[in-house]
Parts: C-alpha cells; sequence; structure tokens
C-alpha cells in the first residue's frame, strides 16, 4: 500500500487502521474502518469557494440552451444547472407555459440508500417509459404517474423561444401535467437571477454580433453595413470596417428656418459606427442579506465613430414643443444571449440613432464633425453603497472645417439613445450625444489650420453629452427595491477644435 500522507486527518486514520490490525480485528469490521480512511484522504468538508462562471457568448446554431435551479440547489447556494428542458410555448399575461425535454435527465449522482426507500414503492405506469430521471418519490409531482420534467420551486432559464421573445426566467408554481400537444403544462411567475446564479462569481465583456443587430431605417437614404469574423462587408465609398463593428450611413434634408429662402436648403449627412459589448458581472458570496448577492453590474460600453456634416439654414427649434430639432433615422435591436456558465442570461438592447440640431437665430452653417472614442454606461451594486451609476466616455475630435454667417449659435448632435436590459425588463438608459458647438459674433469663416475671411470671430468646439438614468426593474438581479430611478449623472465634456478672429482673408503662418 502506498504511504499515506502525514496530514492531520490522514495521521488519525492510520492510527485506526493499525489498532484494528494489531487486535486482531476480523474481516467484517474493514469496511467500518475503511470508510472513514477513505474520507480522510479527500478535501475536509468546508464553505466551498465560490465557483467563477466564465461570461461568453452562446453558441450560434445549437438548440436554445437553458438551464434549471433545483429548490435543493438554492439552498445550497449552488447555480442551476444545464438542462435539455425547452421551453414550447409561454404565455406572459397568464404565466402558463409548455415545457418538453428531447432527453431524459441525467440519474442523480448517488442512488437513494435502502433505508429511505418505502416499503411500497408506486410501480412504473405503462403510459410512463421508466427514466432515471425520475425524482425519488418523497420528491415526486401529486399531478399524475408520469413523472414531470419539473417541479414546483424550480426556476427556469431560457434563451428566446415561442411566446418569450426576451427570454424566461421564471419560477414554476403549479405543474398542471401533460399538455394536450406534448409536453409538460405549468404555470410560472417571475423569478431573480440570484436563484440561478446563487453563490457563484461571473463577470464578462461580451462582444454583440453586429449581424444579429435589426437594423429600422427611419428615414430614406439610409445604409447599414457591417463586418464580423469570417464574413466581412465593406461600407459604403470602399470604407473597411473593424472586425464586430456596425456602419449606419445617412443623409437626409431637414427643415429650414421660418421665411428662409429655398438657397437656404438644410441638410445633414454621416455615419456613425458602434462595436458594442454588453457588460456583466454578478457576486453571491459575501454581502447579501438572505439570497441577494453582494454585488452586481450591467452594462453597456463599446467603440463610437462617428462623422458627419451639417449644412444650409436649419430650424432653430421644433414648431410643438420649443425643444432642439431632434430627427431619428435609424433603430437597432438585438437580444444577445450571453451565458454564465451554463446559464443563458438574454440582454435585450434597444439603440436609436438621431440627429439633434439647435440654432439660436437665423444662422447659415457648413459644419463637419469627425469623432472617434469610446464609452461605458450602466449601473454597479454592491451592500455598502446600493445602486449606482456609471457614466463614462473617452472622445477625441479631429481638425474639421467650419463657415457660419450671421450672428447665433448652432449645436449639431449625432447620438444613439440605448436601453439594455434582461429578460424583457429595461434596466439602464441612457443618452449618448457628441457633438460639434459652433458660435460667431458676425459673420465669419475659417478652418482649423488658421485659414479665415471676413470680419468678426468664430469658434468651434467638440463635445459630448451623456445622460440616463437606471431603472427599478434592476432588482431582477434579487437586490433591495429602489422606489425611484435614478439618473447617471449629466456627463458634459467639451473641447475647442477651433476658433479666429479676422478682418480680412488670412493665411496660414509658414
Amino acid at each position: 500500500m502506498p504511504k499515506p500522507k502525514l496530514t492531520r486527518h490522514a495521521l488519525l486514520a492510520s492510527v485506526a487502521v493499525a489498532a484494528l490490525l494489531t487486535t486482531g480485528c476480523s474481516a467484517d469490521s474493514t469496511p467500518e474502518a475503511a470508510a472513514p480512511a477513505a474520507a480522510a484522504t479527500k478535501t475536509p468538508a468546508a464553505v466551498p469557494t465560490p465557483d467563477q462562471l466564465a461570461v461568453v457568448n452562446a453558441p450560434l446554431g445549437k438548440a436554445t440552451p437553458a438551464a434549471v435551479a433545483t429548490q435543493e440547489a438554492a439552498k445550497a447556494g449552488a447555480p442551476a444547472r444545464k438542462s435539455p428542458l425547452k421551453v414550447a410555448s409561454y404565455d406572459r399575461k397568464s404565466g402558463r407555459a409548455i415545457i418538453t425535454a428531447k432527453t431524459v435527465t441525467p440519474p442523480a449522482p448517488h442512488p437513494t440508500p435502502p433505508s429511505s426507500t418505502p416499503s411500497s414503492p408506486a410501480p412504473s405506469s405503462p403510459s410512463s417509459p421508466s427514466s432515471p430521471s425520475s425524482p425519488s418519490p418523497s420528491e415526486s409531482e401529486t399531478t399524475g404517474p408520469a413523472a414531470a420534467p419539473v417541479r414546483v420551486g424550480d426556476v427556469i432559464a431560457s434563451a428566446p423561444a415561442p411566446g418569450a421573445p426576451d427570454g424566461l426566467l421564471a419560477e414554476v408554481t403549479e405543474v398542471v401535467g401533460e399538455a394536450p400537444s406534448g409536453g409538460t403544462e405549468v404555470v410560472t411567475k417571475s423569478a431573480e437571477l440570484s436563484s440561478v446564479l446563487g453563490e457563484s462569481k461571473a463577470k464578462g465583456e461580451v462582444p454583440v454580433d453586429p449581424a444579429a443587430i435589426d437594423v429600422d431605417p427611419l428615414v430614406e437614404g439610409v445604409k447599414v453595413s457591417w463586418a464580423k469574423t469570417g464574413d466581412l462587408t465593406f461600407g459604403p465609398e470602399g470604407a473597411r470596417l473593424p472586425l464586430g463593428s456596425l456602419r449606419i450611413d445617412v443623409g437626409a434634408a431637414i427643415a429650414t428656418a421660418e421665411g428662409a429662402p429655398a438657397s437656404a436648403s438644410a441638410s445633414v449627412r454621416g455615419f456613425v459606427q458602434l462595436a458594442p459589448e454588453v457588460a456583466f458581472s454578478y457576486d453571491g458570496s459575501g454581502g447579501g442579506k438572505g439570497s441577494a448577492p453582494g454585488g452586481a453590474f450591467l452594462g453597456l460600453t463599446g467603440d463610437w465613430a462617428s462623422k458627419w456634416s451639417l449644412k444650409g439654414r436649419a430650424a432653430a427649434t421644433t414648431a410643438t414643443d420649443g425643444k432642439p430639432l431632434r430627427i431619428p433615422f435609424a433603430k437597432l435591436h438585438a437580444d444577445p444571449v450571453i451565458q454564465a456558465g451554463p446559464i443563458p442570461i438574454v440582454v435585450n438592447l434597444d439603440l436609436v440613432c438621431y440627429f439633434q440640431v439647435a440654432a439660436d437665430g437665423k444662422v447659415t452653417v457648413d459644419v463637419e464633425q469627425d469623432l472617434k472614442g469610446d464609452f461605458r454606461v450602466g449601473g454597479t451594486f454592491s451592500w455598502s453603497k446600493g445602486w449606482t451609476p456609471v457614466s463614462e466616455s473617452a472622445m477625441t475630435g479631429t481638425p474639421v472645417s467650419v463657415k457660419v454667417a450671421a450672428r447665433g449659435d448652432v449645436k449639431a448632435s449625432l447620438g444613439a439613445e440605448a436601453s439594455i436590459g434582461l429578460y424583457g425588463t429595461v434596466g439602464v438608459s441612457a443618452d449618448l450625444a457628441p457633438y460639434l458647438r459652433a458660435e460667431a459674433a458676425a459673420s465669419a469663416e475659417g478652418s482649423s489650420n488658421g485659414t479665415g475671411s471676413a470680419s468678426g470671430a468664430w469658434a468651434l468646439y467638440g463635445g459630448v453629452d451623456l445622460t440616463g438614468a437606471l431603472q427599478i426593474q434592476l432588482t431582477i438581479f434579487g437586490t433591495p427595491i429602489f422606489q425611484h430611478r435614478i439618473p447617471l449623472g449629466e456627463l458634459h465634456k467639451e473641447w475647442p477644435l477651433a476658433k479666429g478672429e479676422v478682418s480680412a482673408s488670412t493665411a496660414p503662418a509658414s
């Protein structure tokens, strides 16, 4: 026999075995002695270290992923396990769902001890094939002799399914029985992520496949191009997109100021390029109360590039409410499925891209903005601070040209309204608006390289505004309910791009 390790437990076990051998103990006592010895060689029972679940994109081209958390797993703080179950249909209004299983559930990890076997086990029903996945009698359903694929108290996490386009995270409250169309009919109620993630940890940033984003053009002239690994698409005018990017080009006429001549027609033209990523983290270990997590984060992050121009005499405000003129030109939607370990988490992402123009007076402009950078918006939770907003953006502008005629100011934005949530509930809303602002004290014309003409002063600024809010639905994580929207806090950054004061035509210094 190999010499056991001299740990405290192994040493005690070795002494016990030696004592039995020296006293001539009979062979039928060996199991009683060997069992403790074998157990001593294993890792001592202790509070387990929480599992670190990898956060990745769900595999493409495979069956709809699902995971189920049993009551026993929830009590032990264990995460849900991958399941062959499938949500065949779901009715959100009633909470009723039809559950099917392509294969039987794997057998229990260990057999039921003889002492716990009932004296009169129920015979197998001819209409219900014998299956090792059937729960023990103490855990069986009372709705019929056939073993149901789920039990009351089980929590199902499923990718988008018929009747549940936003995915499903629900707890079974009643097992109705076999459905006429096949499968098992159940009644459910909304559940929380803490019930399927347990005491595990998960963290990651997952790119959103641009090919999976639905784009609905809202004005004429919108063109969409994207690039992903293995299927590179070129943008308009031969532009090559970085992998993982979505580009939307637009050109549209906009309303002119009241009384402006036909020659002052206004238009916007440009593109926005995005490479969005979903940021998700969860910490179910420590810090929380009851089944709530100790920490969590949900947000949207990614790279941003845009270039656009505004020409003509745009209307100062809308005619109805006096607010800046906003022109949505494309609506984007995606339901990417990420996986924290085996658990599918359905993220609902909506973006509305828009132009916005605010002018002070009847100003004729020809301005252009070229911008690159990144952004990060979302909400983070900790027990010491509760839910707090995250609002970050790093943008840089490149030299541009500007022409402004008549006294006044103009501000043009090419932005995106974004909302991100889980399983059909909005958690974070944000409005990211990179902008270009021009101001003129009189008629002026200039460019960023120092050339200009006419009389007066002009200045051009680049900037970004970021606003938004956390929603009450973020309690889907299992965190305490907050009764109001929490503003992200206005993030406002501005930087000078060009300025000058001229009385005649000038040329750049040699």
